[in-house]
């Protein structure tokens, strides 16, 4: 199966090993419930292959908890994508199921919900580091030209 991800609605294709698809591609607005009941429909231990893109977490844990076998595709290996000339959710879903038959999966790690914890937690800290580095600096170049470090000499050039 392949899970076209989106932050509101989601794309998803079964296939079968032999490369065809199976039944017509589901689009659903992302709710736990209704993404349970779309895996349960491949029966037990479904693949699932969904592209490691912003909120893949919730998706994840929900595919986990349903008893499927969750697989993350690096999204900047899936070579794939970048040179098809149609571009659309369903073409990307079935891209992504099809990419494990081919043995050409590019998997990124799937991180346990601890160590994701801990991820959310540096990447907040480095974003506020950079917020207050950035008003700092913002700060400086709007004061009013002012000089600690002058000499005597630079300070009468300037009068």
């Amino acid at each position: 199966m392949g899970l076209d991800l989106h932050r509101r609605r989601s794309v998803l294709v079964r296939m079968g090993s032999d490369g065809r698809q199976l039944g017509k591609t589901v689009r659903f607005d992302n709710d736990p419930v209704r993404l349970k009941r779309e895996i349960a429909k491949a029966g037990p231990r479904a693949k699932v292959v969904l592209e490691a893109t912003l909120g893949w977490y919730w998706a994840a844990d929900v595919l986990t908890e349903a008893g499927a076998d969750v697989h993350l595709a690096y999204p900047l290996g899936v070579e794939a994508f970048a040179y098809r000339p149609v571009k659309n959710d369903e073409r990307d879903a079935v891209d992504l199921a099809d990419l494990p038959r081919m043995g050409r999966l590019p998997e990124a790690w799937l991180a346990p919900p601890e160590t994701r914890e801990l991820r959310e937690l540096v990447r907040g800290r480095h974003k506020l580091a950079i917020t207050l580095m950035t008003r700092r600096l913002t700060r400086r170049r709007t004061r009013p030209t002012e000089r600690r470090d002058a000499s005597p000499y630079y300070l009468a050039q300037a009068a």
